[in-house]
């Protein structure tokens, strides 16, 4: 006797393939109470040959909703060996990526990691929600920027010190 596939029994299957799809959807699935409140996308050291400063930061992507007015707080570690540097910015309903970056640092060694510890906090500031650590090399150090800025303004002029020297000086 040949098997013969009947319209509910090709139906029947189909409903219980699709409800074992589920169930196992359904088991593992993630807590979304769980998930990290930010996504870092990238970071590292900027030398800003230029302006003759060096600082470093990271960019974060907001993956779990956040209240408006909440803070996203990073204590980047200084070169020089000072206190930790503390940098905050508020959530805002405008965006869900956000830049955060030291202020201009001293002392930077090629090869050696500084941390940054990146935090969420309630509006208030009290209440830590979610905290990450990371660290960030540069591959070279400080002794590579030049001693002075190289060029002051929005329009890159040349300091009066440097006029004259150079391409930049000749025109």
């Amino acid at each position: 006797m040949r098997w013969q596939w009947s319209e509910k029994k090709v139906l029947g299957i189909a409903l219980a393939l699709c409800a074992v799809l589920f169930v196992i959807g359904w088991l593992t699935r993630e807590d979304p109470s769980e998930a990290p409140y930010l996504t870092i996308t990238g970071g590292g050291f900027v030398f800003n040959y230029r302006d003759a400063e060096v600082f470093y930061g990271f960019s974060a992507q907001v993956t779990r909703p956040l209240a408006s007015g909440s803070i996203i707080e990073a204590r980047f570690e200084d070169p020089a060996g000072g206190a930790p540097f503390v940098v905050t910015e508020r959530v805002s309903t405008m965006t869900d990526r956000y830049s955060l970056r030291s202020p201009a640092l001293g002392k930077v060694e090629a090869g050696k990691s500084y941390k940054v510890a990146i935090g969420v906090l309630d509006r208030e500031g009290k209440t830590l929600l979610w905290r990450t650590e990371r660290s960030y090399q540069s591959r070279i150090g400080d002794s590579a920027l030049p001693a002075a800025p190289l060029t002051v303004g929005p329009g890159y002029h040349r300091p009066e010190g440097l006029a004259g020297k150079g391409p930049a000086g000749n025109r």
